[in-house]
Parts: structure tokens; C-alpha cells; sequence
């Protein structure tokens, strides 16, 4: 049976990041209660170049001493039996409105800490790997998501198949006795597509 999905944001639901601390720093005191848009940045309207200088390269999901913030209270217990049942994934942008964070950053941020709290979210850290190296995870489906002109990664019984496929054809189907070993393999063969070098 076709397990179901459940999306997840990333931001203020799985973790409490320090941008809005760092609004406050660096006005010296923020009021959020003014803030009539979406965008916090908007209460450094004009100065955002300013800003930009001094927090554009700083961890959102750090403290000072370079510990990664605690997830909100049982967050990490109950997505991990979420993952159990339905095929979960967490959903964030790293991309900010006038680019007062640096996006390439602020993605490898992100990418660590749900590596460090969900190591068990293969998929998800899968999809995150994929746009570390500016590719499209749209390339990649899961199970009974199969679609043309894609790779594909779908369990059967004990074990994970990996398939590219094409005109409703699977194609170079190679098999793995469980989903690290295959998104391996099919990571390494993405970016030899590609033309990119893994990093470490």
C-alpha cells in the first residue's frame, strides 16, 4: 500500500532560528508588533545592506558556541514516528527576500542540522544533497511516484531498486539491500551526469 505524504516547514515549526534574534541585535530592540507584512526583513527596510555586512554569513541554526539549537520540545520523537507511517518531508526555503542571508549558506546550514536531528529522513537529506550541488530534485521520484524522464527509487519487498525511466520503460535497474546504499549510488551517478565533484 502506497504510503501517504506529510510536508513539513522547516522554520518556527521543527526549530526556532536566530534571525529574528539577529533583527533585534541589530536594531537594538525590535518591535514585531509594527510589522505589517510578512517579511521580517522588512523592519531593516534601507538598511539592509548594512545588515548584510554583518549577518549575512552567520548560522541561523547555531548558537555563539557553535552548538546547533535544540529542536521545539519533541519535535524530533514524533516526526520520527511520523516517518514510520507515511512518507514525510521537510519543506524550507533558503533563498531570503533581498538576499540578507546568504543563500548558498544558509542552505549547507540547513542541510547540516536536519542531517544532525534526522539522519533518519533519507529521502529528505536526499532531495537537500541534490541542491547543494544546484540540481533539481525534481529529477529523482520515490515508489509508486514514478514518472517519466526521471530516476527512480522504489522498495520491493527487502530490497531498493534504483531505475531510470523513459516512455513509461525502466531503464540501467540496479538493486540495494536498503535505501542508504542505493540514494549512494544514485548521488554519485547524478553528479558524474553532471559533470560535479562530490563534497565532503
Amino acid at each position: 500500500m502506497k504510503k501517504k505524504t506529510i510536508m513539513i516547514d522547516m522554520d518556527e515549526v521543527i526549530v526556532r532560528g536566530r534571525f529574528s534574534e539577529f533583527i533585534d541585535e541589530f536594531l537594538i530592540g525590535a518591535d514585531f508588533k509594527q510589522l505589517n507584512s510578512f517579511y521580517r526583513q522588512d523592519l531593516i527596510k534601507g538598511r539592509e545592506e548594512e545588515f548584510r555586512e554583518r549577518y549575512q554569513y552567520r548560522n541561523l541554526y547555531k548558537n555563539d558556541d557553535g552548538s546547533f539549537i535544540e529542536p521545539l520540545p519533541n519535535c524530533v520523537e514524533v516526526i520520527r514516528r511520523l516517518n514510520e507511517l507515511y512518507d514525510v518531508y521537510i519543506v524550507t526555503s533558503y533563498v531570503w527576500k533581498e538576499s540578507v542571508i546568504d543563500a548558498a549558506s544558509n542552505l549547507k546550514n540547513k542541510h547540516e542540522y536536519l542531517k544532525y536531528f534526522f539522519p533518519f529522513m533519507n529521502e529528505n537529506n536526499f532531495i537537500l544533497e541534490l541542491l547543494k550541488y544546484g540540481i533539481d530534485p525534481g529529477i529523482i521520484c520515490f515508489n509508486n511516484n514514478a514518472r517519466d524522464d526521471a530516476f527512480c527509487v522504489r522498495d520491493n519487498y527487502s530490497i531498493v531498486e534504483v531505475f531510470y525511466r523513459e516512455r513509461g520503460k525502466e531503464y540501467d535497474l540496479r538493486k540495494f539491500p536498503n535505501r542508504e546504499l542505493a540514494l549512494e549510488y544514485l548521488l554519485n551517478k547524478i553528479l558524474s551526469i553532471s559533470g560535479k565533484q562530490k563534497i565532503d
